[in-house]
């Protein structure tokens, strides 16, 4: 009788704690985001990406010009050589020479600094969506939202109904126009 007893204080416990361990359960809330789809969709993403290639060709254009200046000189050299003579032609074969190099030295430091401003701006577009979630996470009283993407899945599998990047990208982008239409 005592083990009878004992086996249904123990069986009572067990029900219980499985109903805590469900409800607790049922209150967990948890989401993800395709950070790729969610960078390409988001208006302002994009926006601000196609500012920067107009900025980077910008930036590039009088190096283009020097470069084709450059490529014009050599074809010239070419023919200028057989006439000017073989001391001539090393003279100035070692002047164009001189002047590739620093043309390359430039062209390297103008693509450090457009990479620079580059990941200067993506890092403050990044920033400004991980705190646009978290305000969102804390709002919607999400337990943990997650983030996966092609390039470094975290998330191998989740149901399609803890995807959040759509319904982020449409508060994402309705917050964009709001602010844009303002300026």
């Amino acid at each position: 009788m005592k083990k009878l007893l004992a086996l249904a204080a123990l069986s009572v416990a067990m029900i219980s704690c499985q109903e805590t361990a469900t409800a607790k359960k049922d209150e967990f809330k948890t989401g993800y985001i395709d950070t790729s789809v969610l960078l390409d969709k988001y208006d302002k993403f994009k926006d601000e990406n196609e500012k920067f290639k107009v900025k980077s060709e910008e930036m590039g254009r009088p190096l283009q010009a020097k470069g084709k200046q450059l490529e014009a000189e050599m074809a010239n050299f070419q023919r200028a050589a057989q006439a000017n003579g073989p001391a001539w032609a090393q003279q100035k074969y070692a002047e164009l020479k001189q002047r590739e190099q620093a043309l390359l030295a430039e062209r390297n430091e103008v693509l450090g600094k457009i990479d620079q401003e580059g990941g200067k701006l993506k890092d403050t577009l990044v920033s400004q969506i991980r705190k646009y979630i978290t305000d969102y996470g804390k709002k919607e009283k999400f337990d943990y939202i997650l983030t996966t993407s092609d390039d470094a899945p975290t998330v191998i599998f989740a149901k399609d109904s803890y995807n959040l990047t759509d319904k982020l990208v449409k508060l994402l982008n309705e917050e964009y126009k709001a602010t844009k239409e303002k300026k």
